[in-house]
Formats: structure tokens, sequence, C-alpha cells
């Protein structure tokens, strides 16, 4: 059975029209124009490159959904981070409130280096409170590189599963693929890693990163590797390393760190925002388990500014494995209240996805 929502078509061909449109983009501008800084935003720095797939988003929405019924619009670049759609509709009257990246791990991709994603999710209307745990829809789709011709897309209706497809440029078919976290109880030989791709903190997050790793799995033996990381400049590249198998735990504690760096008087710099980890749900209906640092759920509002942590393993058996250690090492540098970890399921099972189905066909 097909994955059903409203909204659910409209957002696959606008993710369509801003792939092409990028894409395109890319291949016809040079790397020093796709990299000039445009503006500085309230959540990150605007890059050209950005501007392509902001200018399609109130033109789409206008014209494809709001002229049905009133949404509220959130994404970066937006006066104030959001606008009510369509023109002149207060914000209490709209049915949905939609959060979008138009693209998600720019620096990747202007330089031309790594795949970006465009990000988009959709939540009832409940007003500024309105928080991730509230969306419903997640949709999810890669935008290329130039040299590379096939591009997957991704996307969860809570309750009724995960859907995939890779789709061909140079055909223009798109094939239903299946995506499925690792079913491993170790992080040994896999990926895993603490994000630590920008500077302040590194070697803090390194130490963390050090202290998890060996405590997981023992002392380093000479000539051997005990586990690889992968620093994904992209959060919504790293979900769906987590969703693909190729990741078992990742970890975004950039926020955790700023009473540590106030010590030294230094600033806390970009964190991941609820845009970019918006799509968490389709990880989740996969049986990916997402929380902040604590192990609690993510439930930050639906804005373009909250600072958000979160941390991703693949299944039971690795938050098993990771999680007592991880919050262990946040704890003993006063990163996180000293209380006792959240229990783990001692019967080691994999967590039941949130739709109890697992993916679907297309």
């Amino acid at each position: 059975m097909s994955l059903t929502h409203p909204l659910l078509e409209p957002i696959r061909k606008l993710h369509a029209h801003i792939q092409t449109a990028v894409v395109t983009a890319c291949e016809q501008a040079s790397l020093e124009s796709l990299s000039a800084v445009v503006r500085e935003a309230e959540g990150d720095t605007i890059y050209a490159v950005d501007r392509v797939s902001e200018e399609l988003l109130i033109d789409f929405f206008e014209r494809e959904v709001a002229n049905k019924i009133p949404i509220v619009l959130i994404a970066e670049g937006l006066p104030g981070g959001q606008v009510v759609l369509p023109e002149g509709a207060a914000a209490e009257t709209a049915v949905w409130r939609i959060i979008v990246d138009p693209i998600d791990g720019t620096r990747g991709l202007m330089y031309q280096k790594r795949s970006g994603w465009i990000l988009t999710a959709v939540a009832p209307n409940r007003g500024p409170h309105t928080n991730l745990q509230d969306i419903e829809l997640a949709v999810q789709t890669e935008i290329p590189l130039v040299k590379q011709h096939l591009a997957d897309s991704v996307w969860a209706v809570q309750g009724q599963g995960v859907a995939a497809v890779r789709y061909n440029r140079l055909t223009g078919q798109e094939t239903p693929i299946q995506v499925r976290p690792s079913r491993a109880t170790t992080i040994a030989h896999g990926f895993a890693m603490i994000a630590r791709f920008f500077p302040g903190a590194r070697a803090e997050l390194a130490a963390i990163d050090e202290e998890i790793v060996l405590g997981a799995l023992g002392p380093v033996q000479p000539g051997k590797a005990h586990c690889f990381e992968d620093q994904y400049i992209c959060t919504g590249g790293q979900l769906y390393e987590l969703m693909a198998g190729k990741d078992r735990f990742v970890a975004d504690i950039r926020p955790y760190l700023e009473p540590l760096l106030a010590q030294q008087n230094r600033a806390l710099g970009i964190c991941c925002h609820p845009y970019d980890i918006c799509t968490a749900l389709i990880a989740e209906e996969l049986g990916v388990i997402i929380t902040d640092a604590s192990g609690q759920p993510l439930n930050h509002p639906l804005d373009v500014s909250t600072n958000v942590g979160w941390v991703g393993y693949a299944n039971v058996h690795i938050q098993k494995q990771i999680e007592p250690l991880f919050q262990k090492a946040l704890r003993r540098r006063q990163l996180l209240p000293a209380t006792k970890p959240m229990p783990v399921p001692a019967n080691g099972k994999e967590k039941t996805p949130k739709n109890c189905g697992g993916l679907q066909q297309v």
C-alpha cells in the first residue's frame, strides 16, 4: 500500500524542481560564484547557491498549496524565518506548518565534494509551540553532484512507514529502493562519529569520541582500526547514512558544549537547527533511535534559530553499547545533569518502528 498524505505529492514536486534548478546552477556557474557569501542570516550563512532554491519556495507554495488551504511556511531566508500564505492570512487560520531546508549540505555541494539534501516536514498547525514531535510527513531528496547521475529520495508518513526511490538523471526514471538501518550489535568495524566539522571545541569533541570508542571496544590493537568515522557536513546526509545502514552511531552535540566554551570566553559557533533535523521521522519510522543527549525525544519548536543537539543509534543494540558511555562522558564534563542514564531495554531486541510495518513500496 502506498503512503498517503495530502501534501506528499506537492512536496515531492517541489523537491524535483529544486533538485533540477540547483544541479543546473552547479553545471553552469563557477565554484567561486556559487560559494560567494550573499548575507549572514539568523541561523546560518547564506551562500549564492542557496538563493537558487530559496527563490522557488514562496512562489511554489502559493501556487500549489496555499491557494487551497492557508499554511505557515518556515525556512531560513524568509523575513523573521516564516511567512503565512496566502498573503494576508492569519497564522492561527493555517492548517499546516511546513518547515523546509532547501539545501542542507550547502558547503559540500557548492564545492562539488558531496551531495546535498532537500528537507521538508509537515505538522498540523498548533501555533508557535508546534514542535518536531508533531511532524507527520517528512520528505528528503538528494541533490547530486554534477558528475553523479543517480539520486535518492525517501519519505515517511507517521504510522504508515517509509518509501524510497532512486532517480536516474540520464533516463528520467525512478526505481523503488529499500533502505534499512544497520542490524549490527556493535560499532566495531563500522562507521560511528561525533560531529566536529567546524572550528570551536573540536578538541573536546574528539576527546569525547575517543573516550566512548575506547570504552566500548577497548584499547586499539597495533596495526588495527576499531571503527571508522565520516564527517558528513549535512544533518540530512547523516540521517540518511543511518537510514541506509552505512552509519551505526552519529551524535551532533555542539549546543551542549556552550557552558565549556563560556568558561574559556569563547562563543558557540554554528549548530544544527530544527530545519536540519526535520526529517528525523523517516529514520524513526525505520527503527533508528533519535534522541537528545539525555535520551529524550527531540521536542524543539519549528523555527530557524533554536540550536539542536541530537544523537542517532542505528538500533537498540548500538544504543545499549554506546549511550551509557556517551552520557557518562558528558556528565564527567558537567555537560549533562548528574542523573542516571535512561534505561535501555535489557532484552536486546530491535526497537519496533513507529508504524510497525517498516518500508513500503512506492
